[in-house]
């Protein structure tokens, strides 16, 4: 697996590129928001790992520019922890966020997690056919896209399993902590924002109407499911 770790603070950085490369993944490095975007352009990642204090150009600059071309997981570091700065930074595409100060094991915990949500798209088939669909809006599960009318939709890792479990599962309702454990795969400690985010930028992406959604529903005091489109 190859790693960009994009991070300003030299020893931070050291930190990490020794710790992961010792964990065997390849890890490329930048300092700043230009040398990320072209290092990135230049390569082929499966992981940005991403500060958002940068000079040049911020972290969030630099995610909007990846954001264009590719849906690879992106995992923020930042020193801002507040709720309005992780909603904001998840709103823009990312796929997690870190604050510092952080331990090198819940950076690895998460690049791992992170990872094995993307590699589980090629390396395993559930018992669920090629092609899914509702009105307009066809998911291609062997591709691993989604159109509507006929015209891609660029979908992060996590904004794709989400509609795919709401997709293969037509009937059911989820709530926000089975969500949260199936895509995130990790134990659910009531950060609702998470979901919300993703839910909130999947339906501005695949519905007409953002606001009066009929493809992802919100099943008020308990989660989310697929809308019908016969009602």
């Amino acid at each position: 697996m190859n790693l960009l770790l994009v991070e300003d603070d030299r020893e931070i950085s050291q930190m990490l590129f020794d710790y992961l490369q010792m964990e065997g993944y390849e890890v490329q490095t930048a300092f700043d928001g230009e040398q990320a975007v072209k290092v990135f352009e230049e390569g082929s990642f499966d992981l940005v790992i991403l500060d958002l204090m940068l000079p040049k150009i911020n972290g969030m600059e630099v995610m909007k520019r990846i954001r264009k071309e590719s849906v690879v997981p992106i995992v923020i570091l930042s020193a801002k922890d507040t709720e309005s700065d992780k909603i904001f930074g998840l709103g823009l595409g990312a796929d997690d966020y870190i604050t510092k100060p952080f331990s090198l094991t819940e950076v690895l915990a998460r690049v791992k997690a992170n990872l094995r949500r993307t590699t589980q798209y090629s390396t395993t088939r559930e018992m669920e056919t090629d092609c899914l669909k509702t009105g307009a809006v066809e998911m291609d599960l062997e591709s691993h896209t989604v159109k509507k009318d006929g015209q891609l939709v660029e979908l992060t890792a996590k904004e794709f399993e989400i509609f795919r479990l709401l997709l293969s599962n037509p009937k059911k309702v989820y709530t926000k902590a089975q969500l949260y454990s199936l895509v995130w795969k990790d134990d659910y400690f009531g950060d609702e924002n998470a979901v919300n985010v993703h839910i909130s930028r999947l339906r501005t992406k695949i519905e007409d109407d953002p606001r009066n959604p009929r493809h992802v529903l919100t099943v008020w005091g308990i989660g989310y499911k697929l809308g019908s489109l016969e009602e």
